[in-house]
Formats: C-alpha cells, structure tokens, sequence
C-alpha cells in the first residue's frame, strides 16, 4: 500500500536533486514509486503528473522573462504529442520486467547524454541558433514524445542535448524550450494514461508539489557546489537506481 503523505517529503527531496544534477525528475520519480509500492506503469503514469507541475511552474517563469522561443517549443511539441500515444501503447502491452529493465537501460544511457550535454556546452560554437531545420525538430520531438510515454519521463533527457547537437541552440535556450515541450508532452501523456487507469492523481500531486519547493531549494544550492561533485553525485545515483530497478525485475 502506498504511503501517500510520505510522497510530498520525498518529492522535495527528487526536487532538490533534480535541480542540482540538471535533469528532469522522471528518472527519480520511478523508482522512488516503485519504491513505495506503485507498480512499474502506475509509476510511469504518476511521474508525469508530477513532471507536469514542475515544467508548466518553470515555462511560467521563462515565458514571463521572455526566455522562451515558443515557435521551436511547438515545433518540437507537435511530433512528439503524436507519438507520447506510442510510448504509452507499449508501456501497457510490455511486461512490467521488461518495462523496469528497459528504464534501467535509460538510466545508464542518461549518464552518457548528460555528460555529452556538458561537453557540447564547453566547445566553442556560435551562440547564434541556426536555422530550424523541420526534419531534425520532428525527429528529436518524436524521439522524445515516445520515451516520455513510455518510461514516464519529460523527454528532456534526450532533447537538450539534441538540440545543441543539431539545431545549435546554446544550452540555456535548450533548457528552457525543452521545459516548454515538456508541459505540453506530458499532458498529452497523463491524459492517455489517465484514460488507461494508470494515474495515481494524490501521489502525483504529492511529488509534483514537493518538487516545486525541492527545486526552488536545489536552484540556491547548486552555485555553491563543485561540479566535480555533482557530476559524481549523478553518476553514482543513477547507478544505484539501475541497480535497483534490475533487481527489482528480477524479482
């Protein structure tokens, strides 16, 4: 049974991370739902709620700043709200062993993205954003739509550093319209798994909220950390919660 007032706790804390380590909480929400007693789709489902909350607070932020290029965010949305269903379709006909081993494989492959982010972050390239080439805005909204879907994750994992990779965005702007797709992709998705009976609507809530004050929390202190430290700090976790999410297959 799920401890539900347990979750607004514990989102604070997925909150405080997510904002230190510069990833979206999907890859933390998971396994601390499967912790808890959700099963791997519920877990899916539920963290997308509580990703939801957190993007839709962040893009406010940034569309009031005018730090949000809204054209590319619906240019990226717009594929991968078509495909978020695809996402979904799989997670509900997989099995959950499959469905667990399968986000284990993100976790790892996380590790690798991320620190390419940082790379492409640190080279010298123009500033300028190129020009939008619609073919790779598709294919890495696409690409994002079916893993949100699927492991219950923004997406955001994937499109930042696709887009500095491919459409020369610089990781500021990268952050922020990949923040704006995301509310739009993981509406899509909650409705479909919503409609599937999938959602856990008060844990989600619970996580959502507390990833709110997490953030806000995490955002102060990241200044004030080495970057050594936190680059070990996301290796390590993401690490242990492979771990965790296999031997949680395996049993």
């Amino acid at each position: 049974m799920l401890h539900f007032w347990g979750l607004l706790p514990l989102g604070i804390v997925v909150g405080l991370i997510a904002a230190i380590l510069g990833i979206g909480g999907g890859l933390l929400y998971v396994p601390a739902l499967t912790l808890v007693g959700a099963s791997p789709i519920q877990a899916t489902a539920t963290s997308l709620l509580g990703i939801s909350l957190g993007a839709i607070s962040s893009s406010f932020q940034n569309w009031r700043s005018k730090y949000l290029n809204t054209k590319l965010v619906i240019l990226l949305a717009i594929p991968a709200m078509l495909s978020v269903g695809i996402g979904v379709a799989i997670a509900n006909r997989i099995t959950e062993n499959y469905l667990l081993f399968g986000f284990a494989g993100l976790q790892l492959v996380a590790i690798y993205l991320v620190n390419w982010r940082k790379n492409l972050a640190r080279a010298q390239q123009t500033e300028a954003t190129k020009s939008v080439s619609l073919p790779k805005v598709a294919s890495i909204g696409f690409s994002a739509g079916i893993l949100s879907g699927l492991f219950g994750v923004g997406g955001g994992i994937i499109m930042v550093p696709l887009q500095r990779a491919f459409l020369g965005e610089s990781l500021k702007a990268s952050i922020t319209t990949s923040l704006g797709a995301i509310v739009l992709i993981s509406g899509v998705g909650v409705t479909q798994h919503a409609l599937a009976g999938n959602v856990l609507w008060l844990p989600g809530l619970l996580l959502g909220v507390g990833s709110l004050i997490g953030g806000q929390l995490g955002a102060r202190l990241l200044p004030k950390l080495p970057e050594t430290w936190v680059q070990y700090l996301f290796t390590g976790l993401l690490i242990s919660l492979a771990i965790y999410m296999i031997q949680t297959a395996l049993s």
